[in-house]
């Protein structure tokens, strides 16, 4: 099989008919070009939200931060439908999808189980010499490279010959999940720096030195909690000797860390201060800071309820730390995890808050932070490059079982639509207004508890322009559907006519899950209903594309947003 390589992208009686139609277009969601009041509807409607898009105000750059996922379980990816997707997750986008996964030191015979992985790469003779088995690990980075995705190389754990701990080597899922020696520091920092070396001059000559060169190696993950069962002090002498390892081979590598939990917690942002304080004092090379950001769901009497505030918490937290060094402000920031919560492994069968991963919820979710995410990175003045979406597939377990994953047995869940729109998001951010627009800080503050969070991100470029809409609440619970009216200001005078393109993620369109239900919620589906359901899970239109005529560089459009939903309106001129 060829290698696709690595990639470094609108009289009377024609009045009233015209009337008529109108109100089925609001009742059936689609867009619509008129607020005005429709006689004969049985109910008035409620006022709407009103959104201005200012397309020629930029605010800043669209960096792709969507591009970026990453699981536990590495060696679900050279699986049938851990490939199928990486095939997906690299034709979404216009630019390199990099893709991050534990275990890829970690010693065992690569069979996957939930929260573990392992690839064998390094043993150890009687004697006491190294041994080197590349075969599993070259199985899953030739993967990626067939996909066309880019590895972001986690290094750790720690294989068995070199553990320093007492007590069972592998995580066990549910039982001790973070608890084998796996994650203790290696016993001889010596071997270690070889492996390091050894590893990353096996990828360089089997990927190209230049290609690899590219990629990001992070050292380890969460090193504040039971990830690392050492001290800050040993993590850093790790930190120091990896970096020199990579460098041995590759001086112009990227080496960053320190993956930390999030810092709104305690733990997260002691270590993450002390680590970058250590690097200020030291001067050892970091190419890139990457830390952890979730939320906090709750669940109660079976209604789950989302907790934006916190991973907007843990991100506003991180980046005032690293403002505080001016010498890391130009660093790329990667939130290697980023995620409404933290186990994707916890399947709702463990853990009911988490059926929100299968629906409308999630996208939404996503998409409220996803703008924040912008919005603090320009407040505090540094340089977000990635939000890594810690969700990728869980091979032959059951259709929907509720993990945090893009897929189930081969079908989209509406989560990997969000991650399409958002692809389609380029050029410049441009400025949004409203008089109910939510800043990050009054989310942080207050949550999205009482109204709805119905705002816009927009993009715009030379040829064209973006604006995702969406209507969230952190609350589960159903509200009739809220009309936007959508003020696009701001578009070429000499675009006569703007070409419009509008899809959506809700309950009944780009949405495999509901369709799943309606069927009977299957679990062994025949043909005629997997062909349905793959259907109905890719991004779908509201309606066919059609034609605008802006007057004097405006139009005016009404969306109807049902609660949890997403909207991405392509306008090309």
């Amino acid at each position: 099989m060829a290698a696709r390589g690595w990639r470094s992208e609108d009289g009377r009686k024609g009045q009233a008919a015209r009337r008529r139609r109108r109100v089925r277009t609001l009742a059936a969601g689609l867009l619509a070009l008129s607020l005005s009041p429709r006689p004969g509807l049985a109910q008035p409607m409620p006022t709407p939200v009103s959104i201005t898009v200012d397309l020629a105000h930029p605010v800043g750059p669209t960096h792709p931060l969507y591009a970026w996922f990453g699981y536990d379980e590495a060696n679900y990816t050279t699986m049938r439908d851990g490939r199928a997707l990486l095939t997906e997750l690299h034709d979404l986008a216009p630019v390199p999808v990099h893709i991050r996964t534990h275990h890829l030191l970690s010693s065992g015979d690569g069979v996957a189980a939930l929260k573990w992985s392992s690839t064998n790469v390094y043993s150890e003779d009687a004697a006491g010499n190294p041994v080197y088995d590349f075969h599993i690990l070259d199985g899953i980075f030739d993967a990626y490279r067939d996909a066309g995705v880019v590895p972001m190389v986690e290094l750790g754990f720690t294989p068995k010959a070199l553990a320093s701990g007492a007590g069972p080597y592998e995580d066990v899922y549910p039982d001790a999940a973070i608890g084998g020696t796996v994650h203790s520091p290696p016993k001889d920092p010596a071997k270690w720096r070889a492996l390091i070396r050894t590893v990353v001059a096996h990828l360089a000559e089997r990927y190209g030195r230049e290609a690899v060169a590219g990629w990001y190696f992070e050292v380890w993950n969460e090193p504040d909690i039971p990830y690392w069962h050492g001290t800050p002090t040993q993590y850093f002498q790790l930190y120091d000797t990896t970096v020199a390892a990579v460098r041995d081979v590759l001086p112009q590598a990227k080496v960053g860390g320190p993956a930390t939990t999030g810092p709104g917690g305690a733990s997260g942002a002691q270590f993450l201060k002390d680590f970058l304080d250590h690097v200020a004092a030291t001067q050892v090379p970091l190419d890139f800071i990457s830390f952890h950001a979730k939320g906090q769901p709750t669940f109660q009497d079976g209604q789950v309820t989302m907790g934006l505030a916190q991973e907007l918490t843990d991100v506003d937290k991180g980046f005032a730390l690293i403002a505080g060094h001016p010498e890391f402000r130009p660093l790329p920031i990667i939130l290697s995890e980023a995620d409404p919560e933290g186990c994707a492994a916890c399947s709702m069968t463990v853990n009911p808050a988490n059926a929100y991963r299968n629906g409308a919820l999630y996208p939404a979710y996503t998409a409220a932070a996803y703008k924040r995410l912008f919005e603090l990175a320009d407040r505090h003045g540094v340089n977000l490059a990635a939000m890594l979406s810690w969700s990728f597939e869980f091979e032959g377990r059951a259709y929907f079982e509720g993990f945090r994953d893009l897929s189930t047995n081969g079908i989209d869940k509406p989560i990997l639509n969000f991650f399409r729109m958002a692809a389609m998001l380029r050029g410049t951010r441009v400025a949004t207004a409203g008089a109910t627009i939510r800043t990050a800080a009054d989310i942080i503050a207050h949550g999205v508890r009482d109204a709805p969070d119905i705002d816009a991100l927009a993009t715009a470029d030379a040829r064209g322009a973006a604006v995702m809409v969406w209507n969230y609440h952190d609350a589960a619970t159903p509200a009739d559907p809220t009309p936007v009216a959508l003020s696009l200001t701001g578009l070429p005078k000499a675009a006569a006519r703007v070409r419009l393109s509008h899809y959506r993620i809700d309950d009944r369109h780009s949405n495999a899950y509901t369709a799943w239900q309606a069927m009977g919620s299957p679990q062994n589906p025949t043909p005629a209903q997997l062909a349905e359901l793959k259907g109905q899970a890719g991004l779908q239109l509201m309606e066919s594309p059609r034609w605008l005529a802006p007057s004097g560089g405006t139009a005016i459009l009404t969306l109807d947003m049902p609660r949890q939903s997403v909207s991405l309106l392509a306008l090309d001129w």
